[in-house]
Order: structure tokens, then C-alpha cells, then sequence
């Protein structure tokens, strides 16, 4: 065989994970990001100053917040269910640290702490929630597709063939829905208010760069003959079309049904796709083509899977905008979004019954076909996801409460602290401070330019994948490659945020 068909076949075939694993490695991530936090808090607690090196920062940052990633998708895959236990157990004894060290200073009982930490305001304008989830399902992406041409990638976290849940079969659901929790229509531009035509114009312009770099894979991936997976889009389509495609039909609906019932959208849009695959010959005609033998002659044929998987993917963005117009309503105190977490947990809670009813009676996961079960675990893991990274924060809120004047760059600022006086009710953290360390902040840096992030890494995995034979490489040698690749992305994503430079053109 040659090295082309070797990699193909090397990414076929596969069946998953279970969705315990799955859910135990999304919560390293927001695991990492509380490490990161409490250890630059507790630096501030010994110095009194904080961290404002942006050489030690930046390296800090991948040493916490990407290397363990790293680690847990390869080498440590084996253990990776000991390893949240672990990383918490650290965060804990960290806490620990800073509790004893200043409960002799403050002299304030655990308990009335506690209900000061829920009477604070915190900006309403910014959830770093939401960033810190669209950072890393791009962190996560970015790892993934150079990794899994590695052995020391374990082969059930790859996409699933047919029917399965493989930890990348996630990430292309989670893609869609961390762009449709922040899309015009949930932030409410204020050209919303202008007719249904120019707002389409608007969309359909602000789409076009993912249409060119689409045009620019394909052209790329068939000039080198580069391998690829062609069941997983088809033969011309990729993840580029399937973004600007989704986000142009959204937009639609969305200036034809009310933006606040994009989940009853959702739910129609899933439900019938679903119907129509169990009672009509297309389930049959998405896996063996129109001759039942995998034919690939034909536009439709030869990009069945990339066309068809649309009704889903768009299902799970008309949820995602329900589920951003949910979090962007005004929670501007602990207690609100305490409670705001309540009905994100019932709804996760019910969404894995629905799953579980789905897949015994309808389907089973199929990320190929995009199906009613995909869907929902999709939705169902998001979320998930995303309370992690809410409690992360609030956690790193009250330990702040502990230690004041510190600060933890992407994390909620305090507006209003409890017991201020009416002449400080509207101040922020010293905001100089913040501003700093936000510009010193890896995770800002990637935010800041996301779509560049992620043309880097495909861009980066093409060089890496010609010049290396990656299938028979070494485990040392693996990890060194794979740092070195995603240290080499952040460098650019943090320098480029160092001088102010977002390369956005449209």
C-alpha cells in the first residue's frame, strides 16, 4: 500500500469511546484553566504583585493549560480516568494553601464568606465561560487533527465510521455549537434592526472567508494528494463548506422565525430528518451511495455525507442560539448564575434520558449522518462542557474574594463587591491590572484570532504529515513533534496579541 492509503486506512474503520470517557477528558480542560488560576493567585499572595512577565506567562500557560491535553490523547490515555481526579486533588490542595494563609488575615467566619461570595456582582458584559469554551474546543480541534495520524493516539478517541462516539466526533458538533451561542443574532448588533435582506447580505459576507478556505483545502488536498478520510464529508466537501453553508440556513430561519423559538426549530428540524432516515431509503443511500455499493459517481454521490449532514449540523445551531440567548441574559451577581447553573444541569440531566431513548428506539450516534442522537449528545456535551468552565470560574471568583487586590486573567471581573459603598458600586477590579494580565493571557490571545488559529494548525498538520511518516513514529518522538507544533501556534496566536493584531478582513 502506499503512505496515502496507509493514513487512510490508518483513520477508517473505527468504532469510538464510551461516553464516560469522553466526559471525564472534557473535564481536564476546565481542570487546567482552575489550576492555572489558583497558582497565579497564590503567586500574587506570596509577591503581592502579579505575574506580569510575558515570557514566564506564556510558558505557564502551555505548561497547564495545552501540555496536559497533550499528554492525556497520548501517553496518559490509558490512565486518563485517574488523571481529573488528580489535577483536582492539586487544585484542593492549592485552596487549601491560600485558605490557610489568609483566614488569619480576614478573621471572617467560612460561612459569612460564603454568603458574601454570593451577594457580589460580576460584569454582565463578559462571560469567560464562553471564551474559555470556544478557546478550547479549538485547542482540543487543533491537537486532534495532527495527533490522530500518530499510533500513540488511542484509535477510539478518532472519528467514529458509522455509528459511534470518538472524542472528534465531538469536536466538529462543538465547532457549530461555539459559534452559534455567540452569532449576530444571540449578541444583537444593532443592524438586527434592519430588513431581512441586508442582514442576509451581511451573513452571507461575513461567510465568504470560510467558503474561500474551503475552495482552498480542496484544491490543496488534491494537488498533493494528501490522504483523507471520504466518508467523513465526501469527496469535495470538508468542515469549512458545512460552517458557512450552516450559518447562511440559520441566518434564514432565523429572519423567518422568531430568534426565541429557535428551539422549537431545532427540535422539528431534528425529529423529521430523523423520520425521514428511518422511513425512507436515505440512511441506506448516506452509507452505500445510489447503487448500495459505495458508489461515488455523481456531485450528490460523491458528497452525500458533507450535504446531507447539514439538516443536522443546522438542528444543533438553531439549539446552540437558544442555548446563547439563555446565557447572555443579564446574571450580573453569584447568585444568579448559581442558579442559572441549576437549570443547565436539569437541562443536561434531561437531555442525556432523551439520548438514551434515542439511541434504544431511533438510532444510535451517527456523527456521519448527523442524526437525532448525534444531535442531542452533541448539545448534551456542550453543556456539560460549559458548566465545567462556569464552575471554574466561580470557584476562582471566590478565591479572589480571598486574596484581595489578585487577579486571574479571563476570569469574571468583580463589580461590586459585597458591603461596598454606594461611591464604588459601579467600579470595577483595578482595571489596569486586569487589562494587563488579559493582554498576557493565552487565552485571550487565541480569542482573538480563532478562525487564523485553526488555518494554522490545519495548515502546520499538512507540513508535519508530508515531511514525517507518522504512523511508525516513536513516542518520544510524537510528543516532542506535537509540542513543539502547538507551542510554534500559540507563539504566533501570542505575539500577534502582544502587538494588538487581529487579522480578521471582512
Amino acid at each position: 500500500m502506499s503512505q496515502k492509503h496507509l493514513k487512510e486506512a490508518f483513520i477508517s474503520n473505527l468504532n469510538g469511546t464510551s461516553l464516560l470517557e469522553i466526559s471525564l477528558g472534557l473535564s481536564l480542560a476546565p481542570l487546567c484553566l482552575l489550576c492555572r488560576g489558583l497558582l497565579l493567585i497564590l503567586y500574587y499572595l506570596h509577591y503581592r504583585k502579579p505575574l506580569s512577565s510575558r515570557k514566564y506567562s506564556l510558558l505557564l500557560d502551555f505548561l497547564v493549560l495545552v501540555s496536559p491535553l497533550l499528554f492525556s490523547c497520548t501517553v496518559l490515555s490509558p490512565v486518563i480516568f485517574f488523571m481529573p481526579p488528580i489535577i483536582a486533588a492539586f487544585c484542593a490542595g492549592i485552596f487549601s494553601k491560600i485558605y490557610s494563609q489568609t483566614k488569619h488575615e480576614t478573621r471572617v467566619p467560612f460561612r459569612q464568606m460564603v454568603k458574601d461570595f454570593q451577594k457580589m456582582h460580576l460584569d454582565p458584559e463578559y462571560i469567560p465561560a464562553i471564551t474559555a469554551f470556544r478557546v478550547y474546543v479549538n485547542v482540543l480541534t487543533s491537537i486532534s487533527i495532527l495527533a490522530v495520524d500518530f499510533p500513540q493516539y488511542p484509535r477510539r478517541y478518532a472519528k467514529a465510521e458509522t455509528y459511534g462516539t470518538g472524542v472528534m466526533d465531538l469536536g466538529v458538533g462543538a465547532f457549530i455549537f461555539g459559534n452559534a451561542v455567540v452569532c449576530p443574532e444571540v449578541r444583537q448588533k444593532s443592524y438586527m434592526t434592519q430588513p431581512t435582506f441586508s442582514n442576509l447580505a451581511r451573513q452571507f459576507f461575513s461567510v465568504w472567508p470560510l467558503i474561500f478556505l474551503g475552495i482552498g483545502r480542496l484544491l490543496s488536498v488534491k494537488s498533493i494528494e494528501y490522504h483523507e478520510h471520504t466518508s467523513e464529508y465526501g469527496v469535495h466537501w470538508n468542515f469549512f463548506f458545512t460552517l458557512a453553508f450552516v450559518r447562511l440556513a440559520a441566518s434564514l430561519l432565523l429572519a423567518i422565525f422568531p430568534k426565541n423559538n429557535s428551539w422549537i426549530v431545532a427540535i422539528n428540524l431534528a425529529v423529521l430528518y430523523q423520520l425521514i432516515l428511518n422511513t425512507t431509503s436515505l440512511k441506506m443511500f448516506i452509507l452505500h451511495g445510489s447503487n448500495g455499493r459505495d458508489t461515488r459517481v455523481g456531485f450528490l454521490n460523491a458528497n452525500r455525507e458533507g450535504l446531507l449532514s447539514l439538516f443536522g449540523y443546522l438542528a444543533i445551531y438553531m439549539a446552540s442560539v437558544q442555548v446563547g440567548l439563555c446565557l447572555l441574559k443579564c446574571r450580573n451577581s453569584v447568585k444568579g448564575w448559581i442558579e442559572a447553573l441549576r437549570f443547565l444541569l436539569l437541562t443536561v440531566l434531561v437531555l442525556f434520558v432523551f439520548l438514551h431513548v434515542s439511541q434504544a428506539y431511533a438510532d444510535p450516534v451517527s456523527r456521519r449522518m448527523a442524526n437525532l442522537s448525534y444531535c442531542i449528545w452533541v448539545v448534551a456535551h456542550c453543556l456539560t462542557f460549559f458548566i465545567c468552565f462556569v464552575v471554574t470560574d466561580l470557584t476562582l471568583v471566590f478565591t479572589k474574594l480571598l486574596v484581595e487586590g489578585s487577579s486571574v486573567p479571563c476570569c469574571w471581573n468583580i463589580v461590586k463587591p459585597p458591603n461596598a459603598s454606594k461611591k464604588h458600586e459601579t467600579e470595577a477590579v483595578p482595571v489596569g491590572r486586569e487589562g494587563k494580565l488579559s493582554h498576557i493571557c493565552l487565552i485571550s490571545a487565541i480569542n482573538k484570532n480563532q478562525l487564523l488559529f485553526f488555518l494554522l494548525a490545519n495548515v502546520m498538520t499538512g507540513i508535519v504529515n508530508i515531511l514525517i511518516d507518522t504512523i511508525h513514529s516513536k513516542t518520544a518522538f510524537t510528543l516532542c513533534i506535537l509540542h513543539l507544533y502547538m507551542f510554534f501556534n500559540c507563539l504566533i496566536m501570542h505575539i500577534l496579541h502582544a502587538k494588538n493584531i487581529v487579522l480578521k478582513f471582512w
